[in-house]
């Protein structure tokens, strides 16, 4: 198979007086129409999302070429800069954890997948799973936005973020790049695609480090903190190989292994503290197209995510002052968890205007963590899922789809979701879509089988009279969705305004008071509370000149528990992005001024981050023979705004506790070198 991408590109408008305080946006594509991406190819898995687009989904797409030009070092953040609707707060930098809403959600509602495979954390759900992931091996992320769960089951609930690696050719294709930026790092980068006959291969692989930032201000720092900037390093290697067993059916194979060193950064205590990852991901899956009307996919798939986590801190006297000596906390503890599974789907178009989607899909899941004491469990999920649709044949201008899916985990309750989507084309200029239907997110290991009780004595009775403990007892979540659309083109002008509203009811409550043995600690229930989410967006594009062209989204969001009190915390109220790009017509540089506004967030600690502009501007050229050569240069926070991103509690070295923010990346040079050949 060939996965062939045709894309148009998308050019956007600037629309300055939308809102006050609007700010810039990388591209999403430089391009002439809002979202034209197809994958061609064998495989039902491959245009899966695209399949989905064309009956009422909104689909965003960051291209390989985006990536390259604007010099993004990690996955979140192109995604904080490029897709709308979507917010990223990286907590200290490339690779590291972030806060992530898409339309209004909660972390814990988005799915994350590279190349179909699911990579968020088993353990936590609401913990972010891209601080290994590098941007110089996609080929594209695919964003789909609104409740997903028919497709893609639990945790699909706002929407399903795709990370496609590079994927098969026909022709040669290779690249050497290597980059450095001011916070003392760099990267070093290549690949390889080829093919022999029917036999295709792809080898792709990278290395990215960096002394880092210091991520706190130094108010916020307390003597004893003596390691204070925020590292990384992180390796990574990609396999793929394609057999073209004859005209109807594909063998695919693909491993990836990461090895990363990831610093945590403290302003308090910290002498080092640092997780030691590894990372593999293994799929295997056969391809098969029966005569015109009939194709079928068998994928199978194992996840390995372990990490040894490492925490040492400066002793400290009585009266607070560094004793020279060191306290070991964690020595390569462990925490990690094995993901395997196995998917089967068919399609069946029967010739008079409809088709139909069915598969079967298994999970098996374990994990553990020694150092918030999760013990060792398993869970499995059985799925049972169908899709009817309609197709040109039948409804010309109007695509209708609507699915079911049966879910059978082995440790909650069995949950069964639904989704009516369509798209209806009024005219060339104007069309209007909708998503409805539920969706689910079953509890992380973490809420079902946490077990932090000191009990040395082993009498019931925490030592400490604190503990916090699981309960095996919780159900799904469930939540209720509907997005719906009205986009069109006017002129130069292309747009689309979304609105979505969504319920979620059997709210898993945290940290709840519980009673054991007279002593009062802390579980999880299913609370009567409900979630509500309302919201809009809005996204325009336009061709300014032949040389000019921008794009502008603004999104706001109101989400409360029981449709009251304040916003829920890590969601901001507001935000908007807006790039513009300027390409010389047959010039061989380009040069981007992109910005993220972020309004008000409620945080964690009862206080508030937000409200902060970050702004970069960045360039290419490609010179040489054949343009192989290409050189980017980026200025990344061109103002040096000191902004927020998360609100924590520290410790002083005197006693007491405070809050400190967070803070994102300071004023950043970035320059890079690319070889293609």
């Amino acid at each position: 198979m060939e996965n062939g991408i045709t894309a148009r590109r998308t050019v956007l408008a600037m629309a300055l007086g939308l809102a006050p305080g609007l700010a810039l946006q990388t591209p999403l594509a430089a391009a002439q129409s809002v979202e034209e991406i197809t994958v061609r190819g064998h495989s039902i898995e491959d245009t899966v999302p695209q399949d989905l687009r064309n009956y009422g989904s909104r689909l965003e797409i960051i291209t390989a070429e985006q990536l390259e030009r604007q010099s993004f070092t990690d996955v979140s953040q192109a995604l904080q800069m490029l897709v709308p609707g979507l917010h990223i707060a990286p907590k200290n930098g490339p690779f590291d954890y972030f806060d992530a809403s898409l339309q209004g959600s909660r972390a814990q509602e988005i799915l994350w997948l590279i190349d179909g495979v699911r990579i968020t954390n088993r353990l936590y759900n609401g913990t972010s799973p891209l601080d290994t992931i590098p941007s110089h091996m996609i080929e594209r992320i695919e964003v789909l936005k609104g409740g997903q769960g028919i497709f893609y089951g639990t945790q699909a609930v706002s929407g399903v973020i795709n990370i496609v690696t590079k994927s098969f050719t026909r022709s040669s294709d290779s690249a050497v790049g290597v980059g450095a930026h001011s916070n003392g790092g760099g990267n070093i980068n290549g690949y390889h695609r080829s093919s022999v006959g029917d036999h295709q291969f792809v080898a792709y692989a990278s290395r990215d480090q960096a002394r880092g930032y210091q991520p706190f201000s130094d108010a916020d720092a307390q003597p004893s903190a003596t390691q204070r900037r925020r590292g990384y390093e992180v390796n990574v290697l990609g396999l793929k190989y394609g057999w073209a067993i004859n005209q109807d059916t594909r063998l695919s194979l693909q491993y990836q292994h990461g090895e990363s060193e990831l610093d945590f950064s403290r302003p308090f205590r910290n002498a080092e503290t640092v997780n030691d990852r590894i990372e593999d991901i293994v799929t295997a899956k056969v391809d098969l197209n029966v005569g015109d009307n009939v194709s079928l996919y068998v994928k199978g798939y194992f996840h390995s995510w372990d990490t040894r986590y490492t925490r040492v801190h400066n002793e400290l006297d009585d009266s607070g002052q560094m004793t020279g000596g060191l306290q070991v906390l964690n020595d390569g503890s462990y925490w990690g968890y094995d993901d395997y599974g196995l998917t089967a789907v068919a399609k069946f178009n029967d010739g008079n205007g409809l088709e139909y989607i069915a598969g079967l899909d298994h999970q098996s899941f374990s994990g553990e963590d020694d150092v918030w004491r999760i013990a060792d469990q398993r869970e499995k999920v059985n799925a049972a899922f169908l899709q009817l649709r309609t197709t040109e044949q039948l409804l010309e201008n109007t695509s209708i789809a609507v699915g079911v899916r049966s879910n059978r985990p082995s440790n909650v309750q069995n949950s069964t979701v639904w989704n009516l989507s369509a798209r209806h084309q009024l005219s060339d200029a104007l069309y209007l879509t909708t998503n409805l239907g539920t969706s689910f997110r079953l509890p992380d290991a973490e809420q079902l089988f946490l077990n932090e009780l000191y009990d040395a004595d082993n009498n019931g009775i925490p030592d400490d009279g604190w503990f916090a403990v699981g309960n095996p007892d919780l159900k799904p979540e469930k939540s209720r969705n509907i997005n719906v659309g009205i986009g069109g083109v006017f002129g130069d002008l292309q747009y689309e305004l979304i609105s979505f509203n969504r319920k979620i009811t059997d709210y898993i409550d945290s940290y709840v008071p519980i009673v054991i043995s007279g002593v009062t600690g802390e579980s999880f229930v299913n609370s009567d509370d409900t979630v509500r989410v309302r919201g809009a967006e809005l996204i325009a594009a336009m061709l300014l000149s032949e040389d000019w062209h921008g794009n502008v989204s603004f999104t706001h969001t109101r989400a409360r528990l029981n449709n009251a009190g304040g916003q829920l915390t890590s969601i901001p109220d507001r935000e908007a992005k807006l790039s513009l790009n300027y390409e010389p017509s047959g010039a061989a540089w380009g040069m981007t001024l992109a910005a993220n506004y972020v309004g008000d967030i409620n945080e964690r600690q009862a206080s508030t981050a937000g409200n902060y502009t970050a702004m970069d501007i960045s360039g290419f050229y490609h010179f040489g023979a054949g343009d192989k050569h290409r050189l980017t240069l980026k200025l990344e926070n061109i103002t040096d705004e000191q902004y927020v991103t998360r609100v924590d509690r520290a410790t002083r070295d005197t006693g007491g506790t405070y809050l400190y923010g967070n803070l994102g990346m300071h004023r950043t040079a970035h320059v890079g070198y690319t070889y293609q050949f």
